[in-house]
């Protein structure tokens, strides 16, 4: 199988097709490449694709009228997004910007919609993708309210460990390519905040910092911190 076949496929918008399902579906999309930086679409847009991440990083935000940034999610290789103006038609809720120069696949409502009318089990896949989003959203509204900023941002570490990591000798390396600012927005807290947090990490040994990466050096005690 191709490799962006392979990637592809990981999205829940596949994963209730066969092979040959797969590839059909797959020609109805277009190739989009998006420079660091650069914005796919902004909040308030009106949805009319949605996009599945063949390589690169990009993160979802809103703002508010005093222009402060508040990410939701930061998605990777194989993740989907765009969907909830399929079962919503409406303005985009969120402003998707590439942390990296990155790839991805569209597929236009026009010729989805026909698709998940003959195929009905991929609607329940995307529904069960939508619930999982929402769950994390309460999840996290529960994390602004009963924990605090360094037990969030070690959640937010294991959870971009979890998606981007990967293990060797000295431990779990997360490229995340994000600022400290984007780290702080991530979890809801000033950048200062978000720095003390990762410092005292450091000092206690869980953790090396590298830039826009960081080295996991003792993923059970950061794991008991941000739980």
């Amino acid at each position: 199988m191709p490799q962006e076949d392979e990637v592809v496929r990981r999205a829940p918008l596949f994963t209730a097709l066969d092979d040959a399902q797969a590839a059909s579906l797959r020609a109805s999309m277009d190739s989009v490449k998006i420079s660091k930086g650069g914005i796919l679409f902004k909040e308030g847009d009106e949805g009319e694709h949605v996009y599945v991440i063949f390589e690169g990083k990009l993160k979802l935000g809103t703002s508010s009228g005093d222009g402060r940034e508040n990410l939701l999610s930061i998605l990777g290789p194989g993740e989907m997004f765009g969907e909830l103006s399929l079962f919503d038609p409406g303005p985009r809720t969120s402003t998707a910007t590439a942390v990296t120069d990155a790839k991805l696949f569209s597929l236009s409502h026009e010729k989805l919609i026909p698709w998940l009318k003959g195929n009905p089990e991929v609607s329940l896949h995307l529904l069960t993708r939508l619930a999982q989003r929402l769950r994390r959203t309460n999840e996290a509204v529960g994390d602004l309210v009963f924990s605090d900023v360094p037990g969030r941002v070690a959640k937010a570490l294991i959870d971009l460990g979890t998606r981007f990591g990967k293990h060797s000798s000295e431990g779990l390396f997360v490229h995340h390519d994000l600022t400290q600012e984007e780290l702080a927005q991530l979890v809801g807290a000033s950048r200062e905040t978000v720095n003390k947090a990762l410092a005292d990490f450091a000092g206690r040994g869980w953790l090396k910092l590298d830039g826009r990466a960081v080295l996991i050096t003792d993923l059970e005690r950061l794991e008991k911190r941000g739980k």
